[in-house]
């Protein structure tokens, strides 16, 4: 009975590859799971230093050179160009994408088509606020539009 072998050596062994397997593998597994954070971006993407191109009195065809071609036009008094952008996020992978951003930045334009205002519109304490004059919108037509097309693109 000497060549007999103890019956816990292998069940040592396997056991000590298993935690070194584990050891290793969990970091990495966990890791991804904890950066895989998303963002997209949709619709327009003003470059910086895009508005400060475009003084007041510049032309249409100014404005399509340094901003391109707008999500959309108006024509109700005057012509307004509109650039239309969203931004989402998600944490994980199996998350929906959560809108943190929407943009719309508006160039004004008069009946001679010059630039007459500039405007750059979010989301600030639930009202349309304009990141350039720092002020809200407080009513007519313009403030129908833009609760219009924020609400539209509210969702994916």
């Amino acid at each position: 009975m000497t060549n007999a072998r103890p019956t816990r050596l292998p069940d040592r062994r396997f056991a000590r590859v298993l935690a070194l397997g584990l050891t290793l593998t969990a970091p990495v597994l966990l890791a991804g799971c904890g950066s895989f954070g998303e963002t997209l971006q949709r619709g327009y993407v003003l470059p910086e230093g895009a508005l400060e191109q475009i003084p007041i009195g510049a032309t249409q065809e100014q404005v399509l050179i340094v901003l391109g071609t707008p999500s959309t036009v108006a024509t109700v008094s005057g012509d307004v160009f509109y650039y239309i952008s969203q931004k989402a996020e998600r944490s994980a992978a199996f998350q929906p994408h959560e809108v943190t951003d929407q943009r719309v930045v508006a160039v004004y334009f008069d009946k001679n088509r010059k630039v007459t205002r500039l405007a750059n519109y979010g989301v600030k304490d639930g009202k349309i606020f304009d990141f350039v004059s720092q002020t809200t919108e407080t009513g007519g037509n313009q403030l129908n539009y833009l609760r219009g097309v924020f609400n539209a693109f509210k969702m994916f």
